[in-house]
């Protein structure tokens, strides 16, 4: 649904988006993340037709951003890290004036109009001035205004700013429900919310795409910590000739415990075959784990580095 091929945006002398590529497909959900100035919303906005690229290209439900931009404005949502509203106008009249320009007729317009009051919280505030709004709620009228034509793509850009923590777990939860059925690209700095809903993670860095990862494929490490009662010389040696495993770092733990780190060739899921390995020898294991990797240490390995890194394992 979304193809990006090489796309680069210089700002003058600025080069805010270098050479990026990417796919998502329909019903994914890929959180976009980076620091401050990454390119994250200068991708969304070409994406969207806000901003031109200055090469490269993408393509949004098989249509060109550059020279079919109308069609492409018909089938997504779009929600602004900063929500243009019209101060003077009510919540409702707001959204039956974009449903307008979006083309949705009568009969469908007050349908998709009440069902986003309703997704979107807003209810209680349909009759109230957009000026008076506070910033959780105007950032859940943006999310109804891209919701309301029923679009197959949405493009969220930090769509959890202003809310509160009952208010982030119910847009979380719709945003989750929406990719079911859509084509989800969102922007974030709470790595948690992005862990909560995605299926993919992509890192922007200095304007280049540093990584491109399903989480599940990050969580899980290529490496098993384990603590056993039993003597370190023959724990060691039963580890390092299971299959699978490529080394063992090991540290006497006191009271006839070792602490081993076991590094595998892989990232398969060895847990029970070292269990068994150890068992069969009689020596009882203390703790035994996989560690998953959390998605802040992997954003930090990459952000924290002098250049972005291709990663193209991803």
């Amino acid at each position: 649904m979304i193809e990006v091929k090489n796309l680069t945006k210089y700002f003058g002398p600025v080069l805010a988006v270098d050479c990026v590529s990417f796919n998502v497909a329909r019903g994914e959900i890929v959180g976009l993340l980076g620091l401050n100035g990454a390119g994250k919303t200068t991708t969304m906005r070409i994406l969207t037709t806000y901003l031109p690229a200055t090469s490269g290209g993408a393509a949004l439900a098989g249509f060109d951003v550059r020279t079919q931009s109308l069609d492409v404005r018909k089938r997504i949502g779009y929600l602004p890290e900063n929500v243009p509203l019209y101060p003077e106008m009510r919540v409702e009249e707001y959204l039956d004036y974009r449903s307008k320009l979006k083309g949705l007729g009568r009969k469908d317009r007050q349908t998709r109009i009440d069902y986003c009051l309703g997704r979107c919280r807003i209810r209680e505030v349909r009759r109230r001035l957009l000026g008076t709004l506070s910033k959780g709620y105007r950032q859940r009228v943006g999310l109804a205004d891209a919701m309301v034509a029923d679009p197959a793509i949405l493009i969220l850009d930090e769509p959890t700013a202003g809310l509160d923590p009952v208010q982030i777990r119910e847009t979380l939860a719709l945003i989750k429900e929406l990719g079911a059925s859509r084509t989800i690209l969102l922007s974030t700095h709470i790595l948690s919310e992005i862990e909560e809903v995605c299926d993919r993670i992509m890192i922007i860095h200095r304007g280049r795409l540093a990584s491109d990862k399903k989480i599940a494929d990050l969580e899980m490490t290529d490496t098993v910590f384990v603590e056993v009662h039993g003597p370190n010389d023959r724990v060691v040696e039963v580890l390092r000739t299971t299959d699978g495993v490529d080394g063992v770092q090991a540290r006497p733990f006191g009271d006839g415990v070792v602490a081993c780190e076991v590094t595998l060739r892989n990232r398969d899921d060895m847990r029970e075959a070292i269990a068994q390995r150890i068992t069969r020898n009689g020596w009882t294991i203390r703790s035994l784990d996989q560690r998953r990797k959390k998605i802040e240490e992997h954003f930090m390995d990459i952000v924290s580095t002098g250049d972005p890194l291709r990663d193209k394992a991803g």
